[in-house]
């Protein structure tokens, strides 16, 4: 991948959705998730795919959570990272294959997105 130089990094907060919203395109990034994959039971995450899972992710920035960090280069964003406390993410918990190997607090890294243009092989990277 061609190195990418003054990279950014901000929290995602309220002030900084627009950016979101501009990285995710139209569809919220891979068909509608929004980044709540691991953050609902999938007949709920099914049930409000696009707009519905929008919805819910603002809210949860709208509360003051941080929910990841956006990276930008010259002041526009072009990429994501949904990183938190594992308790965060609740269908890490019902994963057999991703089951806690102890209970030493973590944080988890579940979501890694970047746009069409900034992959070297011209396809988004997503959750």
């Amino acid at each position: 991948m061609p190195e990418i130089s003054g990279l950014k990094f901000h929290q995602l907060t309220p002030e900084r959705w627009v950016d979101l919203e501009k990285l995710f395109g139209q569809h919220g990034a891979t068909g509608g998730c929004w980044c709540m994959w691991w953050r609902l039971p999938r007949s709920e995450f099914m049930q409000q795919r696009g707009e519905g899972n929008k919805k819910a992710f603002k809210k949860i920035i709208d509360s003051g959570k941080v929910p990841g960090i956006l990276a930008y280069v010259e002041g526009q964003p072009v990429g994501w990272c949904a990183v938190a406390p594992r308790e965060t993410f609740p269908k890490l918990g019902r994963s057999r294959i991703l089951k806690r190997v102890d209970g030493k607090p973590v944080w988890s890294v579940v979501c890694f997105s970047l746009p069409k243009s900034r992959d070297a092989k011209g396809s988004a990277r997503d959750c």
